[in-house]
Parts: structure tokens; sequence; C-alpha cells
């Protein structure tokens, strides 16, 4: 019990100094704002009146990385115990692993990688 309150002490802490920047450089920082700094940045150009839009479709290839990215991070642990576990981890993996190739599948049906 004492290693969980040395860790929320820790990161009370952490917050108070994360805020206490900010507010430090609220305060401390300028406060004249120059129509330069409101322009969107784009690399040095002045901005135009045409803009493309982004694919939504390279958020979607993004997120679905993001996903089978995070099952990696779930996978490693359960290959480190395998051996502790024996067959009823074998199982929730497999479950698991299926589970997720389900998914793989759902995103291939309806063309989620598919770029146009």
């Amino acid at each position: 019990m004492k290693d969980y309150i040395l860790i929320f002490i820790i990161s009370i802490i952490g917050v108070f100094i994360a805020y206490g920047v900010l507010l430090l450089s609220y305060f401390l920082g300028p406060k004249r704002k120059f129509l330069e700094k409101l322009e969107p940045y784009e690399s040095g150009v002045k901005p135009g009146k045409w803009a493309r839009s982004l694919n939504i479709h390279y958020y979607l290839i993004g997120l679905s990385f993001l996903v089978f990215d995070i099952e990696a991070i779930f996978l490693f642990p359960w290959a480190l115990n395998i051996e502790k576990f024996k067959i009823f981890a074998f199982f929730e993996a497999f479950i698991f692993i299926f589970i997720l190739i389900i998914g793989y599948f759902y995103i291939l049906s309806k063309g989620g990688f598919q770029t146009k």
C-alpha cells in the first residue's frame, strides 16, 4: 500500500509542476498579440484562399494501425508468461487473436485499407 501512496504523491507533484509552469508562462509571458502570430503557419508561405481538404480515409487507416498496435502490446506479457499458465493462456490468446482477425477481415470487407 505504501508504494501506491508514493506513486499517488509523485503524480500529484507532477500535475502541480505542469500547471505551475503553464501559469508562470501565462503571467510572465508577453501579452501583445501580433497579426502574424494569429495567422495559421504554412511553411513561410502566405496563406491563400484555396486549401486542400484532407481525406478522412487516412485517419481510418491510422486508427486501424493503432488498434492492431495495441493488440501487440497486450500479447507481449502473454508471451512472457505462457509457461506459467500453460493451456489456459494458449486458448485465451487464441480467442483474443481470433477476435482481432474478425476485425481485420471486417475492415477489409468495408474497403478500409484501399486508397482512392
